[in-house]
């Protein structure tokens, strides 16, 4: 039996170095986001400084350990196996769970991940044993005023850090505005010496006062000499600042470099816990049990030696941190979780990579409103001296930069003293949830949301914070159920769930690279949004159109001819497909065209004036292709979906003749698309025509039958309407292909 449990620990310690992958590949968002998205410095230096940050707090950190050991279950009350099974439960969940939603490119709460594991797992068993009991409570297993405050804690800093983030971030830009090259004479050292003292004070010394190398008497010292320390870190720093200054170094990149450091560090000391916690429960559980417990067995040995603080060995924070570090300069999801949160929080328009949705417009008009009533209540001069603080126009923006400099370092700083407050606390506030809402409070301030772009930035906030909550709920709902399937199965049930845990991250590194191959077209938009040059960005524009029509029409062949087999077949799943795909791609051609007019606004006022009519038309005829799809299948649908009578074997036989020739034609125009050839295309046209004139000619003959009063009426309707919408779709792929040929002429 020991040897069982000696293969659960070891295992419990092969899925923490999984965890740490994944999880530095959720959370490099956290400390790189601001670094990255001012372009701060080159991408290696930015991962070179944050490394070695990681490894130092994880080398230094054990503060937090206690949170996993009885942080949540109350162990003194649990036997070992119940405890090694819920640790089990917990680490086989967490994987999964966060690669999903790296996978997805949607940062998430490690933190949260693994509080609400715990609760779940624990709120399992703890029914179990009051199920059994006639003395144990819910309350005696399970720690709800602990649970509570940490709970708490993680969803308070959400307001926290985005109300704080806005107002420093205002308070910030009136001091230095846009511009700030020309308002930093003297305020810079200050603002310097404040951000550096703030994170020298909170990183090292509240942030990590309870790591493995402080001792009582440097603690003493500490306390007793804290209010000197403040003092001389903030003199020393002014008058370094000021001297760098002088030296023209850029004191705010200095400032957004010493935060990723500081970020990185306080990252590392307060989220280990959440990677390596379980596992060194586990470990420790396993210790106390073969030292003390083989005589009363895995079932009659309670835990009480978890009530005690972790004193984590050296070796497993160095370890650690050495895994971290590697997982952080080699992850390639990584950079696809920092992509999400840079995009909501950038200066300038752009790609919008979320919708709208009616919360968000809620959320929109009632802000304007307020901020109506607010303008009618201050003068007209202080709203005039604000405005010169805000001149967007001035800011100094790094080239392909999201942001400058000032909104980075006050992300960084306020982020590493909200989340270094919470770790001196031994509350677990959520990295992920501080960093991106100080993010998301900084850009609301810094007017990055225009009325142009709100709507689909709060959209996508939304959706982030909303996969928050999603994963407290699948944490907590999925371990609740592993920890019973592992409790009542278990070794076999172990086996299979490890098997299935594997499966499933396998599959996410498989869906991910199809996924990232998928997306490689949207290189071509992040280049034209970056350029200045008009003819560069009228040759991107011109290549993304090629791409984004080229979709359009694979899309239109793929479901006009599925809806027409699935008809004629009366395959209802078939057609369900294509109106699902139908209503998927109308979200993308409403970005493509949201994108295209910002490109546009992108080339001088005769390039638009030549070519853009012939780009507007384009995207008319694309989105009519959809739509006409959509037309299509929609009473095709629900004709089948209704079982009414299908098409009579003449109706089949005169449909499917034409479906095969327009796929052709379709097949055709988009590969010439494709491949920007539009030589010899008055072949297409004419046999655009012909198709044309045929399915007039089943129109009549159609009409001819109703006239006759053979066959069904219903069917009769629904036949008119197919041929009605194929003519549309055989019309509109013509004139994109003609008006293609016009937008990518080259002359100008």
């Amino acid at each position: 039996m020991e040897t069982i449990y000696l293969g659960i620990v070891v295992f419990l310690f092969i899925l923490a170095v999984f965890d740490l992958v994944v999880g530095v590949s959720n959370d490099a968002v956290n400390f790189l986001q601001s670094a990255v998205g001012a372009k701060a410095a080159s991408f290696k230096t930015m991962l070179f400084i944050a490394g070695v940050g990681v490894f130092i707090g994880a080398a230094l950190s054990n503060g937090m350990m206690d949170i996993a050991r009885h942080g949540i279950y109350q162990p003194q009350h649990f036997y070992f196996a119940e405890i090694m099974c819920i640790l089990l439960a917990v680490m086989l969940t967490d994987v999964v769970l966060l690669d999903v939603f790296n996978t997805m490119g949607m940062p998430t709460s490690t933190t949260v991940s693994m509080v609400f594991e715990l609760l779940g797992g624990t709120f399992a068993l703890a029914l179990i044993k009051v199920y059994g009991s006639d003395t144990l409570g819910l309350g005696d297993l399970i720690n709800t005023d602990k649970a509570l405050s940490v709970i708490m804690g993680i969803f308070v800093s959400v307001a926290i850090a985005f109300f704080f983030g806005m107002l420093v971030q205002w308070l910030a830009r009136i001091v230095f505005t846009f511009n700030y090259e020309k308002k930093m004479k003297y305020s810079i050292a200050l603002f310097g010496g404040i951000a550096a003292t703030s994170i020298i004070y909170f990183m090292l010394i509240k942030g990590l006062k309870d790591s493995s190398f402080m001792t009582a008497e440097y603690k003493h010292w500490i306390q007793d000499n804290t209010g000197m320390l403040i003092v001389v870190f903030f003199v020393v720093f002014t008058i370094l600042m000021q001297i760098l200054h002088w030296l023209k170094v850029n004191v705010f990149k200095v400032v957004v470099l010493m935060g990723t450091f500081a970020l990185a560090l306080a990252f590392a000391g307060n989220d280990l816990v959440n990677f390596i916690g379980v596992p060194l429960a586990g470990f420790s559980a396993y210790t106390d049990y073969m030292a003390n417990g083989t005589g009363s067995g895995v079932d009659g040995f309670l835990m009480s030696s978890l009530l005690g603080p972790a004193k984590t060995p050296w070796y497993f924070l160095f370890g650690a941190g050495v895994i971290m570090v590697y997982a952080l300069c080699t992850s390639k999801k990584a950079h696809n979780v920092i992509k999400t949160s840079v995009d909501l929080s950038r200066q300038d328009e752009g790609e919008e990579n979320f919708g709208s949705t009616p919360i968000a417009r809620t959320l929109v008009r009632f802000s304007m409103t307020l901020a109506n009533g607010i303008s009618k209540i201050v003068p007209e001069s202080g709203k005039r001296w604000i405005d010169t603080r805000f001149r967007k126009d001035e800011a100094i923006i790094a080239d392909g930069a999201a942001f400058d400099l000032v909104r980075a370092s006050v992300n960084l700083v306020l982020a590493g003293l909200l989340i270094a407050l919470g770790t001196s606390l031994k509350l677990p506030l959520s990295t992920t949830y501080v960093t991106f809402m100080v993010a998301m409070g900084t850009s609301l301030a810094d007017r990055a949301w225009s009325r142009d772009s709100a709507v689909f930035r709060i959209t996508g906030v939304l959706s982030v914070i909303g996969g928050w909550f999603i994963t407290a709920g699948a944490a907590f709902t999925i371990c609740f159920f592993v920890t019973l399937i592992v409790y009542f199965g278990g070794t076999t049930a172990i086996i299979l769930l490890i098997a299935l845990a594997v499966f499933m991250l396998v599959r996410s590194q498989v869906m991910y690279k199809k996924r990232k191959e998928k997306e490689k077209g949207n290189e071509t938009i992040k280049q034209l949004m970056q350029s200045t040059d008009n003819d560069e960005v009228l040759n991107l524009l011109r290549k993304h159109t090629r791409e984004e029509l080229a979709k359009i029409l694979e899309f239109t062949q793929e479901n006009f001819e599925r809806t027409g087999t699935s008809f004629l077949h009366e395959n209802l799943r078939g057609l369900r497909r294509s109106m699902g795909a139908v209503k998927f791609e109308k979200q993308l051609v409403k970005q493509m065209k949201r994108t295209g007019t910002l490109a546009m606004c992108r080339l001088d006022n005769n390039t638009v004036l030549e070519k853009g009519l012939y780009y507007y038309q384009g995207n008319d005829f694309a989105s009519e292709l959809v739509y006409s799809v959509g037309r299509l299948c929609e009473p095709c649908l629900e004709h089948v979906d209704n079982n009414f009578m299908p098409l009579d074997a003449i109706q089949k036989g005169e449909f499917a003749d034409v479906t095969e020739d327009i796929t052709n034609l379709l097949q055709i125009c988009r590969q010439r698309i494709e491949d920007n050839n539009y030589a010899g295309m008055e072949t297409e046209i004419r046999k655009a025509n012909d198709l044309n004139g045929q399915l007039s000619h089943l129109k009549r003959e159609e009409l001819q039958r109703i006239q006759n009063q053979t066959g069904s009426i219903k069917v009769s309707m629904v036949y008119l309407t197919m041929i009605q919408e194929a003519q549309n779709i055989v019309t509109y792929a013509v004139n994109l292909l003609k008006v293609s040929r016009k937008f990518q002429a080259m002359e100008n």
